[in-house]
């Protein structure tokens, strides 16, 4: 019987390599170029002084937050349509983009935001699986940042974001449970989960399916269980990150 081997060599549980890149986008409030392995995304936020019609025509106050993505033409092995050219946005950004959008709101207060919206953009680079996870984790750290340079400028009084959030994709690939899917392994896998969580460990959306195949109950336990290890790893990640930019630019 030939032992299980993932392709890049990593244990079941293991993240691939993450790093961030603050101020990828110098234009933007806040920026980061996030990488899981070789997917790799730019994250930037930018803040509006106003709101959605909607919340003007309803009286709603404070603020919100949206969120745009799309795939880059070269991030792919064979060169993927801009939006623009086909005239309209795919079923696929749409869904990824109101689910950044719906993380990042989770665990903001958006009355902290009064009268402004704050834009966060993901433009993914280089894709090579978990594009949304990594979009999602990203986000936050530059919306963060952006919300950090906004209260040292007095454009807004607190940091509205009570909590941090994360995202991370497992799977079942050949049989067995694993964490953080590059294309090969997603491309292949039995059963695929995206899993949103915060800092303090609660969840925000679990996103699952069999790919034309079922899942035990034991299976589901051990996806999640690696989903939770996983985004409390990125979490700690995050969170140094986030340690040294904002002392740095205390210290600047």
């Amino acid at each position: 019987m030939t032992a299980f081997s993932r392709p890049d060599g990593r244990d079941n549980d293991a993240l691939r390599p993450i790093s961030f890149e603050a101020d990828f986008a110098p234009n933007a409030t806040g920026s980061v170029l996030v990488s899981f392995g070789n997917t790799k995304v730019i994250c930037g936020a930018t803040l509006e002084k106003r709101v959605p019609g909607w919340m003007r025509a309803q009286n709603v106050e404070g603020g919100w937050l949206t969120a745009e993505y799309s795939m880059l033409p070269y991030s792919t092995n064979d060169r993927k349509q801009r939006d623009s050219s086909r005239g309209r946005l795919d079923g696929r950004s749409v869904e990824i983009q109101r689910l950044i959008g719906r993380s990042l709101r989770a665990v903001m207060d958006l009355k902290k935001l009064p009268g402004y919206t704050l834009w966060v953009d993901c433009d993914v680079l280089q894709a090579d699986g978990g594009t949304r996870t990594a979009s999602i984790t990203g986000a936050y750290l530059a919306a963060r940042l952006g919300v950090q340079a906004l209260i040292e400028e007095k454009k807004l009084e607190e940091n509205p974001f009570g909590d941090s959030i994360a995202a991370i994709s497992v799977g079942v690939y050949e049989g067995q449970p694993v964490l953080d899917l590059p294309y090969l392994e997603d491309r292949d896998a039995s059963v695929d989960f995206n899993v949103v969580m915060t800092g303090s460990g609660q969840y925000v959306e679990i996103q699952g399916t069999g790919e034309e195949a079922t899942f035990s109950e034991e299976e589901l336990a051990a996806l999640m269980a690696l989903a939770r290890k996983g985004c409390k790893e990125i979490s700690a990640l995050q969170t140094a990150f986030l340690s040294k930019e904002l002392l740095a630019g205390l210290g600047s």
